[in-house]
């Protein structure tokens, strides 16, 4: 199983978002960096757990956990010009973009800041707390993700 951190701006999709979606499951689209789509595309595997991140948001920070329930495949998105996530370029025949599938397993209680995960050392290593870091899927360790769900009191 791997580890996970998705950050999506809360005006657009939330865990609320997720919570109210049917079966509290929803796809993961609109995802466009090329590193992220690797990730979706090539290792981001169902049964993986996945810290569910708020970003652009006051506090910035996790926010749940979810699990993926689908692996990757073709982000239809990209071929449909209504959608927001169009792409142009992209090819039917050769799709630059993927998407995976995640459930919700839990709301926390209250968020988990950036600021106070910035002040554990156990955390330091982190892909979130490193200078520039701004991929929308970014792996996290085993230690990590435990970690991060006994702050939140599980």
């Amino acid at each position: 199983m791997n580890y996970w951190l998705f950050k999506s701006e809360p005006n657009i999709f939330s865990i609320e978002h997720l919570k109210n979606s049917k079966n509290s499951t929803a796809h993961w689209e609109g995802v466009r960096n090329y590193q992220a789509r690797n990730y979706l595309r090539d290792k981001v595997k169902q049964g993986d757990k996945v810290l569910f991140y708020h970003s652009n948001s006051d506090p910035k920070g996790i926010v749940g956990i979810c699990k993926v329930v689908k692996e990757g495949y073709i982000d239809h998105f990209a071929f449909d010009k209504k959608s927001p996530f169009f792409d142009p370029i992209s090819d039917v025949q050769n799709p630059r973009w993927y998407m995976v599938d995640i459930q919700l397993e839990k709301v926390f209680e209250k968020i988990i800041p950036l600021s106070e995960i910035k002040k554990y050392p156990e955390l330091q290593n982190m892909v979130l707390v490193r200078k520039g870091s701004r991929l929308s899927i970014q792996p996290v360790t085993k230690e990590e993700f435990e970690f991060i769900v006994k702050l939140n009191g599980n």
